[in-house]
């Protein structure tokens, strides 16, 4: 059974001036996307800019979440890295404070080959008892993921059960999907191809978009999943101008901006991200007015 079916929120984490989280605004957030039918919250990924925080910020983020959720909906922690010692470590810290599954990613910088792949994430897999979805995401890690080590890892590790599939390749997850027999639960990446992976047997999605309109992007799911079919692609067909405004420039820095457009206050990312430029800024505003999302 999938961790989650529909729209999961990769959260942003909210930050005080100086740098730390606040712990207060990542609550109301958390509340806001329950109420808005958000079903389930990631945490501590990309766009909660892990790689940023400190171990100690980012374990003491996951406690939070896990507690303030409080069973909810399913909280899922991000805890990969490209030391394969610290994606256990997170792992099982994160398994220890209640977090209900991992999104690992693939290591970055050093990379990897696909035999290392394959003994890194058995190697965490093996730390931990809760299940794990593995990320690809190639634009950011400088490394892909091919279909047949994903179909290793799942048909040899229980606890690996779903792919964050970032590469924008709707065939690849679609060979995906065909290694290993439709079981595998995936989850798009990419907020402008949600309904073609649905398509393919997708649970559904890991979603950026999430943070501004997290019931659109729940009913979006829920329509494709109840068959209206139609309905859902035009639902996604709507959504790409609001998706371009919100990745005009690296993910979280549109995001954020867009959530302090709409009052939320989530703070300025950290360095070495930096604040929107005006013109992009200007762009993303249209996009979210259009939607009625300001």
């Amino acid at each position: 059974m999938a961790i989650f079916k529909g729209a999961g929120v990769a959260i942003v984490t909210p930050m005080k001036g100086n740098g730390e989280v606040n712990f207060e605004k990542l609550g109301e957030i958390l509340e806001d996307q329950i109420n808005g039918q958000t079903d389930s919250i990631i945490i501590c990924g990309t766009t909660g800019e892990s790689s940023t925080l400190s171990h100690e910020e980012h374990i003491e983020t996951i406690r939070y979440c896990v507690e303030k959720v409080a069973k909810r909906i399913p909280v899922i922690a991000g805890t990969g890295s490209n030391s394969t010692e610290e994606a256990v470590y997170l792992s099982k810290k994160a398994e220890e404070v209640g977090a209900d599954g991992l999104l690992i990613v693939t290591p970055y910088y050093n990379k990897a080959t696909q035999k290392g792949l394959i003994a890194h994430f058995k190697t965490i897999a093996e730390a931990v008892k809760i299940p794990i979805i593995l990320y690809n995401v190639p634009g950011r890690t400088g490394m892909n993921m091919l279909p047949s080590t994903v179909a290793t890892l799942f048909n040899e590790v229980e606890n690996i059960v779903g792919m964050k599939e970032a590469s924008g390749n709707v065939s690849q997850a679609a060979e995906m999907m065909q290694l290993t027999d439709g079981k595998l639960d995936l989850y798009s990446g990419n907020d402008d191809i949600v309904v073609p992976l649905l398509s393919i047997g997708g649970s559904g999605v890991i979603s950026v978009v999430s943070n501004v309109a997290p019931k659109y992007m729940h009913d979006m799911v829920m329509e494709f999943l109840d068959g209206n079919i139609t309905k859902a692609a035009k639902m996604q067909v709507d959504l790409i101008p609001l998706c371009k405004g919100l990745f005009c420039e690296v993910n979280p820095i549109p995001v954020k901006a867009a959530m302090n457009m709409q009052g939320l206050e989530v703070g300025s990312p950290k360095l070495p991200l930096t604040e929107m430029e005006d013109e992009n800024k200007e762009k993303l505003r249209a996009a979210m007015a259009a939607m009625n999302l300001l």
